[in-house]
């Protein structure tokens, strides 16, 4: 059976660069941010037999920077999704506005599954 509503929401999943599709939505943080985070949480992981007290100030680090870069992604997000509705004529067609409470759902359940 057709459905409407969840035909006129774009996919979960988008395609990657070869033309196949991910298995999910594309992560918060752009890859260089993160590949960084994760290679000091690695490090502080290592190091943690010799050096318990710098492993563990060094992973509080990188969740901090985590921390940081995700609240700052997310705020230019919530910036963005704003101006995108914000400033339409009040008689502007349901349609429109319908896609930016599609966004605000999706993002807000990407974040609970987080």
């Amino acid at each position: 059976m057709y459905d409407q509503t969840r035909a006129q929401q774009p996919p979960d999943r988008s395609p990657s660069p070869g033309g196949r599709r991910t298995t999910g939505p594309e992560p918060l943080l752009p890859p260089e941010e993160r590949d960084e985070i994760v290679r000091r949480l690695g490090h502080a992981v290592n190091t943690f037999a010799d050096t318990p007290r710098e492993a563990l100030e060094e992973a509080e680090g990188a969740f901090d920077e985590a921390a940081a870069q995700l609240a700052n992604a997310l705020s230019e997000m919530r910036r963005l999704l704003r101006a995108d509705w914000q400033d339409r004529d009040p008689e502007t067609d349901s349609a429109e506005l319908r896609g930016a409470l599609r966004q605000y759902r999706e993002l807000t359940q990407r974040l609970l599954r987080t």
